[in-house]
């Protein structure tokens, strides 16, 4: 993102690989693929609009036989277009600008760009090619303007992020264009993490029946082949390299985009490594099977930090799992740190019973002993929070939600048992017990998640119906919930939006996770139930 320098090196270097081979005749790159996607406020700077403009004019000098399709921010006439250039033989020979541009969920592309208006339709060596830019595929009339055009392909380069489910959802979207124009589609997105989106490429080819005749795999990057010819007059996909990859199952598809997310964010960032605690749960310990798979065990510390309540068992699953994985791993008492900010509140508190606060000292504490290693390592502090936590405001501010990012943000306590499952089943890393035994924060004796909150087979389809569909109490309770226990998980999601507004970003698996695409005020009088 906004190495535009860099960007320009990168796409120079693929089209010197296809140019010393003559792989191909025109290469694709993805949706703003010179300064990254999205850029968000930087399309505002100077400096930004000046190396673009630079990078476009070198990248179109340095094309010889080998055509390129190129992704860039269009600045024009006091407005910035969203478009594609087609640079060939030294110069930019056609330009597209995006006509839909989206401006919901992580979208908000309205803020900064000025819709196109009409199709490009393109002589390119014998072949009529439309181009097209992501949300013009989702809507019918950017392709049947190409169509009326003349166009006899579209290639259209995308900035697509994951989430679960996504691609065959593009597939039916693709099907229905080829179908409605009769001409087939060369889709190309973009693959890799950029702050809490995750792209997961996924390019495929579709005939103009609608059938998809070559998949790329997803979250991996690739450069396939495609070869368009002529049959009976009319032009058709043709011997792509590779094969149709199966649509990837839902939970290994999470797991992917989990592990691709956390090696971006460290590396494009410049952290050395990660650390986080490992207290012997699930969360935990599915965040560090993560982060190993990301970035490697060189590169990540785990620390345990027990206190009184910390279970035997937790002791034993952590330091198992640590030394099975290969990393760091230290252990850090924190009764003195707990036991000093309890005298030094005594006073203040005389005569008060004890509560939370006790509780949120333990978790505080483990906040200040990560966060001074991050300091003193430059390691950055993985959070290991889940969405369900998240929702309900059941994590400690400033203790267990400190940190640079959170991996799992998005995955509800269902989701991340059978992403533990599921890591297992690639090979054992996560002791059984860790996954098998009653939830627990472990800040008092006996304590289990569920003295606090519904079972999460309650509690994450309540969540999921108000998160990711809005649905109202009564329209939840109707599927069979108690009306007093969804009521009373929704406020708790009202009543925690000030905790979510200070935690970090993380991965975006779902179709709306709290972050982009989460916007509710702070301060709100609205009750979930007229006259609560």
């Amino acid at each position: 993102m906004g190495d535009v320098a860099g960007n320009t090196a990168r796409i120079s270097a693929l089209l010197g690989q296809v140019q010393s081979n003559r792989a191909a005749d025109l290469v694709m790159f993805p949706e703003l693929a010179l300064c990254g996607y999205p850029p968000e406020d930087l399309l505002y700077h100077a400096g930004l609009r000046r190396q673009v403009t630079e990078g476009l004019a070198r990248l179109a000098a340095g094309t010889g036989e080998v055509a390129a399709l190129v992704g860039y921010p269009e600045y024009a006439d006091h407005h910035i277009y969203n478009s594609v250039a087609l640079l060939v033989a030294g110069k930019q020979v056609a330009n597209y600008r995006k006509c839909c541009l989206p401006n919901y969920s992580v979208f908000d592309e309205e803020r900064y760009f000025t819709p196109g208006t009409g199709a490009t339709v393109v002589d390119f060596r014998g072949v009529r090619v439309g181009l097209g830019i992501c949300e013009d595929l989702w809507q019918p009339e950017p392709s049947a303007r190409a169509a009326a055009a003349g166009a006899e392909v579209i290639l259209a380069i995308n900035g697509s992020p994951f989430e679960i489910g996504k691609q065959a959802q593009r597939e039916q979207v693709l099907a229905a264009r080829a179908r409605e124009t009769g001409l087939p589609l060369v889709y190309l997105n973009m693959v890799g993490g950029q702050d809490e989106l995750v792209f997961d490429g996924g390019s495929c080819v579709v005939e103009q029946g609608g059938r998809t005749v070559f998949r790329a795999p997803a979250l991996e990057p690739c450069m396939p082949v495609v070869t368009l010819r002529r049959t009976a007059g009319r032009l058709e996909p043709d011997g792509v390299t590779g094969q149709i990859t199966p649509l990837p199952e839902d939970v290994a598809s999470v797991y992917a985009a989990l592990v691709l997310g956390v090696r971006d964010y460290v590396r494009k960032n410049g952290f050395p490594g990660v650390v986080l605690g490992l207290s012997g749960g699930i969360d935990s310990a599915l965040t560090l099977a993560i982060a190993v798979d990301a970035i490697g065990a060189a590169a990540v510390q785990a620390v345990m930090m027990p206190y009184r309540y910390t279970a035997a068992m937790s002791i034993e699953d952590a330091a198992a799992q640590a030394r099975h994985m290969g990393v760091d791993y230290q252990v850090l008492p924190i009764d003195g740190l707990v036991e000093a900010a309890r005298t030094s509140l005594a006073g203040l508190f005389a005569g008060l019973p004890e509560d939370t606060t006790e509780e949120n000292l333990q978790s505080r504490a483990r906040g200040i002993l990560l966060m001074a290693i991050s300091n003193k390592t430059g390691r950055m502090v993985l959070a290991t929070g889940n969405k369900s936590e998240m929702a309900v405001g059941y994590a400690t501010l400033y203790g267990d939600m400190a940190g640079g990012f959170a991996p799992i943000k998005d995955c509800t306590k269902t989701l991340v048992f059978k992403l533990a499952r599921y890591r297992n089943s690639l090979s054992t890393v996560i002791p059984e017990r860790v996954i098998t035994r009653p939830p627990s924060a472990e800040l008092r004796p006996d304590q289990k998640d569920s003295d606090s909150l519904p079972p999460y087979d309650v509690l994450d389809p309540i969540l999921d119906a108000l998160i990711l569909e809005n649905r109202s109490v009564e329209e939840i309770a109707a599927r069979g919930f108690e009306p007093a226990v969804t009521a009373r998980v929704l406020e708790m999601v009202r009543r925690a939006e000030y905790k979510r507004r200070q935690a970090p970003p993380g991965v975006r698996i779902s179709s709306r996770a709290f972050g982009r695409d989460w916007r509710y005020p702070i301060t709100s009088g609205y009750r979930s139930v007229s006259g609560s």
